[in-house]
């Protein structure tokens, strides 16, 4: 089996290209002409990897890469994947994140329409929710640039299928985290600043609403749905999410309290970090893909925290210059193998509907 990854440097892509190495399959990844080496990510498997140059903002490429690789199998997770550049770049973010789908979609149409298709949908559709939890038939209600964009290019590829006959499937991810986690993300930005802040690298943390409540999982766990759709038989849309929502609060207190630290003597509102237009709760109901996909989530919220505390904290001890007291002598931490007392879990809320 072959299989191409757009966006394989990001983090879904790095995990995607392990697992379907793991299953034998030749794996071709696209990757932007760019002037810097952004292939940290994958550099462990770059002897096993075939990296080809493409655009989603060039068709020709796209149609160039699928006559190459040849591929049964495309997974299509670039785009311009961060909220507030949205709206700084909501023409941009349209180009990849919208129109960059439709154009896949035509190169797979024009070259072999038996490739199968995968298209990253987002929560971020459903914005201001219209129901809890929500699942793959709730409306939506974007309330972004990056969300909209991603319904366009979730609706495109409905289209594709139900107009052409393509095998194109959407997976509608709710958040998902790991290590290797952007840093300008909100739960990268917690858990690298708090290891900084127990390696007295820096004494603060700013970020915007602490309230806002989001359905976290692990993403090694949600590429694996993301190949579980392109075996069926038939091509549907799947929401993916663990079924807990936690407050950005919750995510502090986990991550401060795996340092020994309380996040409340930290932690700093900045307005700035405060979205135009706020999405309030999102939790997801996946029993759609439990049923079909036989998927689970397999790692924790508290276990997906110390994955990643103590990953930046390991990064940070070798070294860093991103924080302002960076010439300091950075401390050498150990940690206790449990992230918070057993005897005081931090709650979630589950919200499943009846099956």
């Amino acid at each position: 089996m072959r299989a191409v990854i757009t966006g394989i440097t990001g983090q879904d892509g790095s995990y995607l290209a392990e697992l379907l190495l793991s299953k034998g399959y030749e794996v071709f990844g696209m990757v932007r002409r760019s002037s810097q080496d952004n292939l940290g990510r994958i550099e462990h498997l770059r002897t096993r990897l075939h990296i080809m140059q493409g655009d989603l903002l060039d068709a020709n490429s796209l149609e160039k890469i699928l006559r190459d690789a040849k591929p049964h199998e495309v997974y299509n997770l670039a785009a311009q994947s961060f909220v507030p550049t949205s709206w700084e770049q909501p023409i941009l973010t349209g180009e990849f994140t919208a129109l960059g789908v439709t154009r896949l979609l035509e190169a797979i149409r024009s070259v072999d329409r038996n490739i199968r298709f995968y298209q990253a949908s987002s929560s971020e559709m459903f914005g201001k929710v219209r129901e809890v939890p929500q699942r793959e038939i709730t409306p939506f209600y974007p309330r972004s640039p990056y969300g909209v964009s991603k319904v366009y290019g979730h609706y495109i590829t409905i289209n594709a299928r139900e107009s052409y006959g393509l095998f194109a499937a959407s997976g509608i991810l709710f958040n998902h985290e790991s290590p290797r986690r952007g840093k300008e993300f909100v739960t990268r930005k917690i858990t690298r600043t708090a290891a900084a802040i127990r390696l007295g690298l820096t004494d603060h943390l700013e970020l915007g609403n602490l309230d806002a409540r989001r359905d976290w999982g692990f993403a090694g766990d949600y590429v694996d749905a993301m190949w579980r759709m392109l075996q069926q038989d038939t091509p549907e849309d799947y929401v993916i999410a663990t079924g807990e929502t936690h407050t950005v609060r919750e995510f502090c207190d986990l991550a401060f309290s795996h340092l020994g630290l309380d996040y409340r003597g930290y932690v700093r509102i900045n307005p700035a970090y405060v979205r135009p237009a706020e999405v309030d709760l999102l939790v997801g109901d996946s029993t759609k893909a439990e049923r079909k996909l036989d998927w689970t989530p397999t790692v924790h919220l508290n276990d997906l925290v110390k994955m990643m505390v103590e990953a930046d904290l390991a990064d940070l001890q070798q070294g860093s210059t991103e924080f302002p007291m960076q010439n300091r002598t950075v401390k050498t931490v150990r940690l206790e193998p449990i992230i918070v007392p057993a005897a005081n879990p931090v709650p979630a809320i589950e919200v499943r509907a009846e099956r």
